[in-house]
Formats: structure tokens, C-alpha cells, sequence
């Protein structure tokens, strides 16, 4: 009887499995076939990951996949984005335009083409809305020269005239008015044929335009309109600006009569000004001595004033108005005089 080997402890045994094989083959065999048959068992995790797959690894994996996922989200309707057209455009200071004296300002609602504008001589067709009453411009469309006609002598038709001077074809501007409270004032530039600036006229048209202001000037003044009378002899003035020196004669005359102007118009700085102006050219301009001198006593500058009137006296002095004048100037100075000395009284008494 064979005696088994001895296997050591913690060694497997290897001969025992070759022996069954080799006792039974063809069952051996079968078994085999019946492992490689028998499908592998996938454990439960990782058969979850492949039915649930993690976002951030196709992520990784797939950058283009996040424009489809992105496209699969539903976004909140209150964070879309909004259309152009529902956007409102940023208002821009550019839009604004300050006429140079103060008297509107322009506020562009549509801009115009190209970069000419209306000049002397340019006929305008115009669309105009939102004109108060009485203003002398109809409302709708109409047409105007530029530098001529009885619209000119109103006061909506200089303002309507500086406007029109600043804008191209097509421009639609909105105006603002200090003082208005009425419904915006709208102007539209249609089309206008080309004009002349005053520097590209002769030196003696120019000096006939201005002839013919003056003269218009004068009917209006007379006519008891100094606010149309100044307008015509402030066009008068620019026309003649230009002229090399010592520049027209008329000057002196225009500077004079709307120096008269503005004293009627409340304006007595403007008024003395414009006297300076004659009196450097003319030292011994009466009129325009007496008007500076109506002009500083407005002012409060009683010792100019008396200064003035009394040169008036010295070459005129039957001259009533001066004389009216400095009386008025001479009580006024008492007056002061009186207030000056009670509120000495009051504080030192």
C-alpha cells in the first residue's frame, strides 16, 4: 500500500486537482466548457453608472456635449435676454445742441444727411408742429428763405432760423424753449437749395443787405416793435462783421438805434454796450452819449450817468431830454444820499 505524500502546512495541494483531471477527463472537459459558457455577472454599481451616467464626466469627456445640454435646459422667461428692439437706445449728449446766445436748445430725434446746411438765399421747405398761437408760422409744411421774408421779424422766426442754420437734410430736432411750457416744438429740414455764407459775399452786398435790414429795422421800431427792430439791425451788424477796417459807416448807426432797443427791452447793460461800441468809433455821438447815460442810471451808476448827460448839455444844451434825465439822476443821487445818511443815524445814533 503507497503511502501519500506529505504536504507541508500552508502549502496547497497541486497534485490532487491533476489527479481528478486526469481520472476524469471528459467530465473535466464538460465543466470547462460550461465556465466559458456561463456569462460574467456585472455587479450592481457599475451596471448603475452605465445607466445613469455622471453629467460632469461627459462633460469631460465630451466638450461639445455641453451645447446640447445647455439647449435641453428650460430657461426662467423673466432672465431671457430681450430683444434690440425692445431695448431702449442710451440717450447721447451728442443729440444736444446749445445755440450760442442762449435762447433754445436742439434736441435730435432723427439725424440728417451729409454735412451742408441751409445759408443765406436757401429756400427751406420746412415741417413745423407744436407753434403756439400767433407765432406767424402755420403749422405743417411750408417753405422759407433764408434771410428774407416778414417770418424773420417775429420771435419764433429767428429762433426757427438760427435753428434751421444748424442742421443737414432730413434732420428732425425737437426744441426747447426756456420758459415754454406748452407741447414740444418740432421742426423738420425736408430739403433747401444751396445758399451763401456772409463771408462768400462782395463786401457791397453785403453792405445793401444790411442797408435793407436797417431800413426794415426802422418801419418796425416805429411801429412801435423794438423787439422786431433789434433782430433786424443785430442781422445788419453780422452781415457787416466781416468787412476789413475800419468797416462800414453803418455800423455806427446800427450799434445806436440798438442801443434804443434794448433800453425799451429792459435791457440797459446790453443797451450800455452797444453806446460803447458808437463812442469808440464816435466819441462825440450825442445819442449815443444821452443812451448810455439813460442806460448807467438803470444801473445804479448815477456818477457815469451824470457824466454822460452832462457832455450832452455841454455841446446841446437845450436838449430836453437831457435835461429830464439828469434832473431824475441828480434826485435819485438825494435819495441815496438821504437812505445813506438815516442808516448812519441808525447805527451810530
Amino acid at each position: 500500500m503507497e503511502t501519500p505524500p506529505i504536504i507541508p502546512v500552508g502549502e496547497k495541494d497541486t497534485c490532487q486537482p491533476q489527479q481528478q483531471w486526469e481520472k476524469d477527463p471528459q467530465k473535466n472537459l464538460d465543466s470547462t466548457t460550461q465556465i466559458r459558457q456561463q456569462p460574467q455577472e456585472t455587479p450592481i454599481e457599475v451596471l448603475e453608472q452605465k445607466l445613469s451616467p455622471d453629467p460632469a464626466s461627459q462633460i469631460r469627456e465630451n466638450p461639445q456635449g455641453t451645447e446640447n445640454l445647455a439647449g435641453g435646459l428650460e430657461e426662467d422667461s423673466d432672465k431671457s435676454p430681450r430683444s434690440a428692439s425692445e431695448t431702449p437706445e442710451p440717450f447721447q449728449a451728442s443729440d444736444l445742441w446749445y445755440c450760442p446766445d442762449g435762447s433754445f436748445v436742439k434736441k435730435i430725434i432723427i439725424r440728417g444727411r451729409g454735412l451742408d446746411k441751409p445759408k443765406l438765399g436757401s429756400h427751406c421747405r420746412v415741417l413745423a408742429f407744436g407753434f403756439p398761437f400767433g407765432s406767424g408760422l402755420p403749422e405743417g409744411w411750408t417753405e422759407l428763405t433764408m434771410g428774407l421774408g416778414p417770418w424773420r421779424e417775429e420771435t419764433w422766426g429767428e429762433i426757427i432760423e438760427k435753428c434751421l442754420e444748424s442742421m443737414c437734410q432730413g434732420e428732425e430736432a425737437e426744441l426747447q424753449l426756456p420758459g415754454h411750457s406748452g407741447p414740444p416744438v418740432r421742426l423738420t429740414l425736408a430739403s433747401f437749395t444751396q445758399g451763401q455764407d456772409s463771408w462768400e459775399l462782395e463786401a457791397s452786398e453785403k453792405e445793401t443787405l444790411a442797408r435793407q435790414e436797417r431800413a426794415r429795422g426802422t418801419e418796425l421800431f416805429r411801429a412801435g416793435n423794438p423787439e422786431g427792430a433789434a433782430r433786424c439791425y443785430g442781422r445788419a451788424l453780422r452781415l457787416l462783421l466781416t468787412l476789413p477796417p475800419p468797416g462800414s459807416p453803418e455800423r455806427t448807426a446800427l450799434h445806436a438805434n440798438l442801443a434804443a432797443c434794448q433800453l425799451l427791452l429792459g435791457q440797459p447793460h446790453l443797451a450800455a454796450q452797444s453806446c460803447d461800441r458808437v463812442l469808440e468809433r464816435e466819441p462825440g455821438h450825442l445819442k449815443a452819449l444821452y443812451r448810455r447815460g439813460v442806460a448807467q442810471a438803470a444801473l445804479g451808476n448815477l456818477e457815469k450817468a451824470t457824466a454822460d448827460l452832462k457832455k450832452v448839455l455841454a455841446v446841446d444844451p437845450k436838449n430836453r431830454a437831457a435835461q429830464e434825465e439828469l434832473g431824475k439822476v441828480i434826485f435819485q443821487g438825494k435819495k441815496q444820499d438821504a437812505g445813506l445818511a438815516q442808516g448812519l443815524r441808525k447805527m451810530f445814533g
